[in-house]
């Protein structure tokens, strides 16, 4: 067993340090799952077989002393060496290959648990959402709201909430499944939206935009115009580059391009069932549905709600709209 558990942890050792250096495309929720399932075989073996040898031995090792105090009290020793404690302890220790493998198993399991149907973290990486989300911020993604789903298969389970203009979403990257995404719903399935010379309008409706304070974004070093938009009923942040044009240059040819009308003003898409268009808050600065497409039901991942951390501003920890 130390040698198969050798291999098997260092395969996953490997396939860990393959992903850190770019060498293959990682999966972390099929990794968390594999780890599980090892771990957890490692811990039933634990708790019905080895452990159960290893009180056998302390046993058979007892009545042996037994047995031999009984025959020197037979020969009228009554001082009788050899303290079989520590060697108790040294049986029933486990050994490391359970300690890295069952040992684990609760930790792991929880961790699995949590992340797959309750909250999810992630960090930050770009600036598509800015002032909303600042790069950094750690984040907390609620995974039930919209429905849980299976892990790895993200097949859903439970209908839940449908997502809501609005919402702030993580979703699995269309062109790149394997990457998630963060961005605003703003488009629900049937809607005609349309994002012409930096005005959006929903189903021939402007959305309801006010001028705020410009923001200034220290990693840019330079100002950008705010606005506050109402969007669902909530209302939130975001920007705009005088410097950037309307135009929406080099849209990839998504499924469901036939119904998106691009012009030097701006886009305009009607949105296929069972799909979502999604924008940045960070209008000019973002690379979403107007320029990959819709989200697929099957791809979103939850609503994110929260920063728990940011370690260059504990002042961002909180809620968010």
């Amino acid at each position: 067993m130390q040698a198969i558990t050798s291999a098997i942890l260092a395969a996953f050792g490997l396939y860990a340090a393959s992903w850190y250096f770019g060498m293959v495309e990682g999966n972390f929720a099929l990794l968390l799952f594999l780890a599980t399932v090892v771990t957890g075989i490692y811990w039933v073996a634990e708790r019905f077989y080895f452990l159960p040898q290893r009180h056998q031995a302390v046993a058979t090792l007892e009545t042996a002393d037994a047995k031999r105090r009984e025959d020197l009290d037979k020969m009228g020793i009554k001082q009788v060496d050899g303290d079989i404690t520590d060697a108790k302890v040294r049986l029933l220790m486990q050994p490391w290959w359970l300690d890295w493998t069952a040992g684990l198993f609760p930790v792991i399991i929880s961790v699995f648990f949590l992340r797959s149907f309750v909250v999810e973290p992630f960090k930050i990486p770009s600036g598509s959402m800015i002032p909303t989300l600042l790069v950094g911020d750690l984040i907390l993604v609620n995974k039930f709201t919209y429905g849980l789903r299976l892990p790895v298969l993200n097949a859903k389970v439970t209908e839940g909430t449908p997502p809501q203009r609005g919402d702030v979403m993580v979703f699995r990257f269309p062109p790149k499944p394997s990457l998630d995404y963060i961005k605003r719903v703003v488009g629900l399935p049937g809607d005609t939206v349309a994002y012409l010379n930096k005005r959006l309008t929903i189903n021939g409706e402007p959305v309801v935009t006010t001028s705020v304070p410009e923001f200034f974004d220290e990693d840019a070093m330079r100002y950008f115009k705010q606005f506050e938009e109402t969007l669902g009923g909530k209302k939130h942040k975001l920007l705009n580059d005088d410097e950037r044009p309307a135009f929406i240059p080099g849209a990839d040819n998504f499924v469901g391009r036939d119904g998106c009308t691009y012009s030097v003003e701006g886009v305009t898409c009607k949105v296929p069932a069972g799909h979502y268009f999604m924008m940045g808050d960070n209008r000019d600065n973002s690379l979403d549905s107007r320029y990959w497409g819709f989200v697929p039901e099957k791809n979103i991942v939850g609503k994110a709600f929260f920063v728990w951390m940011n370690f260059g501003s504990l002042k961002r920890i909180g809620s968010f709209d």
